[in-house]
């Protein structure tokens, strides 16, 4: 849809003559003949661009600027007059209009100055959502002990230059650390450059992360700056530095020390100011006694060490991570956005997640996309996820959880699983052990996520002598 565009002048002929001419280009255009018409016209339907004129009857061009300004910041504002001087177009600039148009008004200046104001609203808004994302990928979620302590850790460490060494499994969110740590620093305004130093062939890291001279090597036809140059006044981030070779590691050391290096094939000592914030899952002290890693660059970068606590750590941030997951995946397709029962929760803190909160993610695009319903629920998830949680127990007490309903899914799941135990998995006995008709304990297998071994969810149909079926793991 074409922008929309207010005219406010109290002129009738420039009314017609401007509106008729933004029509032939393809603008939607409303008229106000007056500031508090304008005014009315913004609050009902906001306008994308407003031309105003400052000399009107009643309420003049910079009082509806200001009121507009007020209200809507972001909304572009040009000034049209003819009568106005130097300082009053200055006081409008400084009052937030976008551009000043004298009359008579030249037609293609007037067109040029509206392409302009409406491409640098576009920018704003495009810079906004940039930003917004920028600090969402900056925003570690969870209120469990171990996030709390890893916040304040972060926030101590962010603001000083000193080095951080961050540590733990795969899919903790170390890079995310990192960012945090960025983020929150005196170099925010710079640049953080991130290097897997597991994805770079060995041969070429060097010329990676120092760049190299024209003619350095085979294929080398021009002078490239490395990343060390690149994140001068900001923040270099070698993820996975457990990974890099003992000769990189030597050069590396020189660096943190000295602030200086060269080029791949150059000899011109070059020095830059560069924070380093380094990330591994490996065990470094290991990696030295096995001769893979220098012991000196470990005590370099272990300034600050941080460590990011694995999910089965912090099983009840599972709750908030699922609905982060949740706004994302619906901000980023057209599927919607779906909502996940509490027992499903319940579920999911019953499971270790070796692959921690990247493994949790894809499990959630996984049910979002799989899902027919817009509710996602016990019976919904599936089968290889239910046989992982058999063969991979994991205990909680019933007082983990938040509320009632999920502390009473969780016991009634349990007490279930036991008296089936107890029967041999007979479901006619169990039945009649608890007291239940047993079309209805087929009823509460299925919304407790109990599944018959060939996957299908119990039925009142099935065969119910020895019935095997896949269940979830007893707590105690």
């Amino acid at each position: 849809m074409k922008p929309k565009i207010l005219i406010v002048d109290d002129e009738v002929s420039i009314l017609q003559s401007l509106s008729g001419v933004l029509e032939d280009e393809g603008y939607r255009v409303s008229v106000a003949a007056s500031g508090e018409e304008s005014l009315e016209d913004v609050r009902k339907d906001t306008p994308d661009l407003v031309l105003l004129d400052i000399w009107m009857p009643g309420m003049d061009g910079l009082a509806v600027l200001k009121e507009i300004k007020s209200s809507h910041p972001q909304l572009p504002v040009i000034i049209i007059s003819g009568h106005a001087n130097i300082e009053t177009a200055v006081k409008a600039t400084r009052m937030g209009a976008f551009d000043f148009v004298e009359k008579p008004l030249s037609l293609e200046r007037m067109l040029v100055s509206i392409q302009n104001a409406l491409e640098f609203q576009r920018l704003e808004e495009e810079n906004r959502l940039w930003r917004q994302k920028a600090n969402h990928r900056t925003r570690i979620t969870g209120r469990s002990p171990a996030m709390e302590r890893l916040r304040a850790e972060i926030q101590k460490a962010a603001p000083t230059n000193a080095t951080v060494l961050i540590t733990g499994e795969n899919g903790t969110g170390k890079e995310l650390v990192a960012r945090m740590i960025h983020f929150l620093s005196l170099r925010s305004q710079r640049s953080m450059i991130e290097v897997n130093c597991a994805a770079i062939p060995e041969d070429l890291i060097e010329s990676e992360l120092f760049g190299h001279e024209k003619g350095a090597f085979t294929g080398a036809h021009e002078r490239r700056r490395g990343k060390f140059d690149t994140a001068n006044g900001g923040t270099l981030f070698l993820d996975e530095i457990g990974d890099m070779s003992l000769r990189t590691q030597a050069k590396i050391l020189r660096i943190i020390q000295e602030q200086v290096f060269e080029r791949v094939g150059g000899t011109r000592s070059i020095k830059v100011d560069v924070r380093l914030v380094a990330a591994t899952n490996k065990d470094l002290r290991q990696e030295i006694e096995a001769g893979r890693f220098r012991q000196d660059l470990y005590y370099r970068l272990n300034v600050i060490p941080i460590h990011a606590p694995p999910l089965r750590e912090r099983l009840e941030d599972i709750s908030l991570l699922v609905e982060d997951f949740i706004d994302e995946m619906a901000n980023e397709s057209t599927l919607g956005r779906k909502e996940i029962a509490p027992e499903v929760i319940t579920l999911l803190q019953q499971y270790s997640w070796p692959g921690n909160v990247r493994e949790l993610r894809n499990f959630i695009e996984r049910l979002i996309i799989m899902t027919p319903g817009q509710v996602i629920r016990p019976e919904d998830l599936p089968q290889d996820f239910l046989l992982q949680l058999s063969e991979h127990p994991w205990k909680h007490s019933h007082f983990q959880y938040a509320t009632l309903k999920e502390a009473r899914f969780a016991f009634e799941r349990d007490y279930l699983l036991c008296k089936l135990e107890e029967c041999a998995w007979n479901i006619s006995a169990t039945a009649a052990q608890i007291g239940i008709e047993r079309s209805h304990l087929y009823r509460k297998m299925r919304s407790l996520g109990i599944r018959e071994k060939n996957g299908a969810s119990p039925s009142a149909d099935s065969e119910d002598k020895r019935s095997a079926v896949e269940a979830l793991p007893k707590r105690k």
